[in-house]
Order: C-alpha cells, then structure tokens, then sequence
C-alpha cells in the first residue's frame, strides 16, 4: 500500500474515533441532566421542605421586649420555623417595652430591607406610621395581639379577645364566690388585647354577677413584675377589702401575687391573668395565685410567621386558613384579623403539664 493511502486511512480511523467519542459525550451528557433531584432523605422527589421557599426570605419578628419568658419562648417558634422551612426568620426586641423603640428597631429593619415584618406592639396607634411606611416599600406585615390596627396586611389573634375576657371573668368570680371588691390590671393603657380583655370581663360581670364591684380598673403595669408588685401593695393598703384581682401582662399575677404573699393574705384576694407556669408556677403552688392562662407564645410565633410566608407566596388567606398550628388550624377571618381558639387554663393541679 503507498504511503498517501496509508495516511489517508489513518485520517478516516481518526475522523470516526472522533466522532464516536463526541456522541458518547452528548449521551452522557444528556443521562445526567435528565437523572431525578433527591432530596435529603435519599428519595427520587424534590426536598418538600424547600420547595414553597426558593427565594430566600428574610422574616423579622419584632416583640415588645426582650429577655422575659413570654418572648424568649415566641423565640422557640420563630427558630423553630426557620429551622422547618429554610428562611432566614429571626427575633429582635427593645430592652424595655416601649413603643418609640420598637419604632427605631422597625425603621433599621425597612433599612435591612427586609421581605416581612412581624410585630407584638406595645402601642398599635404609635406605630401605625412607621408600619405604613414599611408597607409602602413592599414590606408584608403582620401583627399579633393588635387586633385594632390598621397598616398591616393581616392582624392574627390566638382567639377572640372578649371571649378570652369572659373566661378570666368567669373563673375569677368562681373564686371569689361570686362577691366582693376586685381590680383589674393592664400592661399598658394602649395595649389593645390587654383592653380588650378587660373590658369584656367587666362588661359580663355586670351583667351576670351585681354582688362585685370593680374599685380599680386597667391598673397600668408597663409590663413590669416589681411595678405590679408595688400597685398592688398600695391597692391593698387603699382597698382593704379587696377580694379579687385579674392580671393582663404576664407579669402581672407573679407581681400581684407576691404582695399577697407578703401581707398574708392567701386565700382571701384571688388572682387570675395571663401568664405562664415558669413565671407564676411558685405562686399556683401556694395559692397565692388562682389560676392563669396564656396561649403558648412559641406557636403564635410561628404562626406569625407562616402567615407572613403564606402572604409573600400570594396564596389564598380565608376563613377556614389552616396554619399547621394547634389552635391556629382553622381560623375565622374578621376583616384583616385571624382568629384561633389557643388559649390554656392552668391550675395548680395541671401545672406540671404547661412547664416551658
């Protein structure tokens, strides 16, 4: 064979080596791009933990104080969300509760240009500027305990505030026998559930019990345990024949029921208010304090929260919304305010069942 021909066939051995190795590269390449995503669990399915969530939300949940167990265990449920979903959720609060702070905090975080903001206002009207000024750049926001407001995209309560009233009342004047003196006390005159607790308790004492009398109503705590312990020291001193006291902030019965303590005077001046076993469990042991409820702030974290992603991924909200919450799990819907049924009454009898 010549030399030209032998070159020749070399060039057409190498021209279909070429080729094969380019069609073998195109089928491999093809192979991989059609294999199936796995999630983390090793299954051929897309991860169902991420998939609601590609674009990485930031969510910021604004309390109306830091470092107290009320808000540290809303913490929980904010973590726990992040934790559940993937987004980039996250707690803040001022060192006092105060509403201009919780307005300074709220204006860093439209800076941050944050996608939602959650919030447990100290004083729904104070904010009302700053909330509208977030919703004006896009920002989604949502508000708890705050069932009066206005610039949010929905309001969401653990249940109905007058019906929350009416049980306090109910079982405060079970204790109290059904007479005598009583007060009332609020966190804060502008906090809205607060208020609204309270009014609907006196309204159906009124009305159903004529033998108590109110001598004392929306005492002002300022969410602080020592300053309910000191009122209610003068309010025992100017009313020494006060037989009934219901508390609001969570710091109210611990501090109503400590001045009991000190004056001895378990077992005739009842106590019932929100708080929790960890705050109040001492005083349910010594009778000091009645009774107290609460809804657990963890899960209204969360359900903050989820409502917020649920608004930023423009899914329907409606009457019937199921949060995946207990309590939160078929809300009614009042305007811009969700309702769930959450709340919890504790006793000294119970108590070992609610300690977070």
């Amino acid at each position: 064979m010549k030399q030209g021909d032998i070159i020749m066939k070399m060039k057409k051995i190498s021209l279909l080596l070429l080729s094969l190795i380019l069609i073998f590269a195109l089928i491999f390449q093809a192979g991989c791009s059609s294999k199936p995503s796995t999630s983390s669990n090793g299954n051929n399915v897309p991860n169902a933990t991420n998939t609601s969530t590609e674009k990485k939300y930031r969510i910021a949940t604004v309390v109306k104080l830091s470092g107290v167990a009320w808000f540290d265990r809303m913490n929980e449920g904010v973590k726990k969300f992040a934790k559940d979903t993937g987004i980039d959720a996250f707690q803040v609060g001022p060192e006092k509760a105060d509403a201009a702070l919780q307005v300074k905090i709220i204006e860093d975080l439209i800076a941050q240009k944050v996608d939602a903001i959650c919030v447990v206002p100290n004083s729904p009207e104070a904010l009302e500027p700053v909330l509208k000024k977030a919703m004006d750049k896009g920002i989604v926001v949502i508000s708890h305990e705050a069932s009066n407001i206005q610039n949010v995209n929905y309001d969401i309560e653990a249940f109905d505030n007058a019906a929350y009233g009416d049980m306090l009342m109910e079982n405060l004047a079970k204790y109290m026998n059904y007479k005598g003196e009583y007060a009332t006390f609020v966190g804060h005159l502008t906090a809205t559930s607060h208020n609204e607790w309270v009014d609907a308790a006196v309204k159906l004492q009124k009305e159903k019990y004529p033998d108590m009398k109110l001598v004392a109503n929306k005492i002002e705590s300022n969410e602080d345990q020592q300053t309910a312990y000191e009122k209610t020291k003068e309010l025992l001193k100017a009313y020494p024949q006060l037989s009934g006291i219901q508390g609001s902030a969570m710091t109210d019965a611990p501090g109503a029921a400590l001045a009991v303590e000190e004056m001895g005077l378990i077992g005739k001046v009842h106590i019932v208010g929100t708080s929790l076993v960890s705050v109040s469990g001492k005083y349910l042991k010594s009778g000091a304090i009645d009774m107290i409820a609460f809804w657990d702030p963890a899960d209204a974290g969360y359900a903050m929260n989820k409502l917020a992603l649920m608004v930023l991924e423009h899914k329907e909200i409606k009457n019937g919304t199921d949060l995946g919450v207990p309590g939160y799990d078929n809300l009614v819907l009042n305007g811009k305010v969700l309702y769930g049924k959450a709340w919890i009454t504790v006793t000294k009898e119970n108590m070992n069942d609610y300690n977070f």
